[in-house]
């Protein structure tokens, strides 16, 4: 499967590289809209609409079509919402693209990101999760090229899009290694003795409320079938609603940084719009370096300590990005970066171990979506309250966010802790 690993991270740099144009572009980008600067919200609420809403039914789609496919075919809507984009005249069709943007994007992390913590260990989640680093990262300094060369964003999102094209021609003709190995034994996942019996929960929580077992004329009972949709079975497992919250404080801050922090630096420190893209590429090459480490780390450790570590990170970088010395303040960037590379990556993977392999697909979008409208609805207050008032509190919601983050992430633990080992 090495090969094919090989494209899942090839194609996990092209789910990174729209998702850091929009931050880095829209200081310019809303100029020349003609839209007030706090439009960002409204905007990237609306494209949410696709990334968020796809993550919830990814499960059954995944099931129907396979994960291949699902890939192939989102990575084809992320490359004509992008060229879109580029081409457009007018707010609307930017929203257009970016709705289709979104819709790819959903697919393909719900998809790769289950396919993964399934199949593979916890070194190579966070190095998938790498991957989209180096497409987060480049994009910002594609962008800011472009911005110092005329302000001219529209080219940035065409470059990026042309990149992604080529992208998208290797992961169709990789279609037949995914029928290959899609239905292939999962490789040893060395569960650690700390995570429960995710499976027996989970078959518990799945079953039928206070209904009697059937039997089937043998001696081994018989479920009574349970007619209820699994979208919303999988809410009774205990822990679920603990780490759609925990995930989602995390994909706030995210989200933030990488919508906001140009903005931030232009209006605070006062920096050229090009220069606060490049910062903002220094602030996601943070994140992808954390997460090679993490992969490295993970031979040694488990999941929640890489959680438990990153927060700490992350706050220290937030102190360092609060602290009144300029433009130095935003070396704190890097440090907040590195403190985010494993959390993502590590609450993913926990899911099989956690709730089970069965429904992991569902979850894993459940998750994912539910985290992703979190995070829409913290951005969006953001975005009517910093323009109107002051952009200089961010680093202190950013505090109060990871501490939140450290609460709701330790409440998910215990309640996942508790489930008994396998016989």
């Amino acid at each position: 499967m090495t090969l094919l690993l090989a494209i899942i991270y090839l194609i996990f740099i092209s789910l990174g590289l729209p998702d850091s144009l929009f931050g880095a572009a829209w200081p310019v980008m809303h100029l020349d809209f003609g839209v007030a600067e706090g439009f960002a919200s409204v905007y990237m609420i609306i494209t949410a609409v696709g990334s968020g809403g796809v993550s919830f039914f990814a499960g059954p789609l995944i099931r129907k079509f396979g994960t291949g496919r699902v890939t192939v075919v989102s990575v084809f809507l992320t490359v004509a919402g992008m060229l879109i984009i580029g081409l457009s005249v007018h707010i609307a069709m930017a929203i257009a693209g970016s709705i289709l943007m979104g819709l790819g994007a959903g697919a393909i992390d719900t998809g790769l990101n289950n396919f993964v913590s399934t199949h593979y260990k916890a070194r190579h989640m966070n190095w998938l999760h790498a991957f989209w680093g180096i497409g987060v990262t480049l994009s910002p300094l594609i962008m800011s090229a472009f911005l110092d060369n005329g302000n001219d964003w529209r080219a940035g999102y065409r470059c990026v899009s042309y990149i992604q094209a080529g992208i998208f021609l290797i992961a169709a003709l990789s279609l037949p290694l995914w029928k290959k190995y899609e239905k292939s034994t999962i490789e040893s996942l060395d569960v650690p003795t700390e995570y429960a019996n995710g499976d027996a929960v989970a078959d518990d929580a799945l079953s039928d409320d206070g209904a009697a077992d059937e039997t089937d004329g043998t001696d081994k009972p018989k479920k009574k079938k349970n007619k209820t949709p699994v979208f919303f079975k999988v809410f009774r497992i205990p822990g679920v609603l603990w780490a759609v919250l925990s995930l989602g404080l995390y994909i706030s801050m995210e989200f933030l940084i990488g919508t906001w922090g140009a903005s931030y630096a232009v209006n605070v420190k006062s920096v050229a719009p090009a220069v606060a893209a490049r910062w903002i590429s220094v602030y996601y090459g943070g994140i992808m370096a954390g997460r090679i480490i993490s992969g490295f780390v993970s031979f040694k450790t488990d999941d929640k300590t890489l959680v438990r570590a990153g927060i700490g990170v992350m706050i220290a970088g937030m102190i360092v990005f609060a602290l009144p010395v300029g433009e130095y303040a935003l070396t704190g960037l890097l440090l907040i970066g590195l403190g985010f590379g494993p959390v993502f990556p590590s609450t993913i993977h926990s899911v099989p171990y956690r709730f089970g392999t069965e429904y992991s697909a569902d979850i894993t979008g459940i998750q994912m979506g539910g985290s992703y409208a979190i995070g829409w609805a913290v951005q969006l207050a953001y975005g009517f309250i910093a323009p109107k008032t002051t952009f200089a509190f961010t680093p202190y919601l950013l505090i109060a966010l990871a501490g939140l983050l450290l609460l709701t992430s330790e409440i998910t633990n215990k309640i996942t802790s508790k489930r008994r080992l396998p016989d």
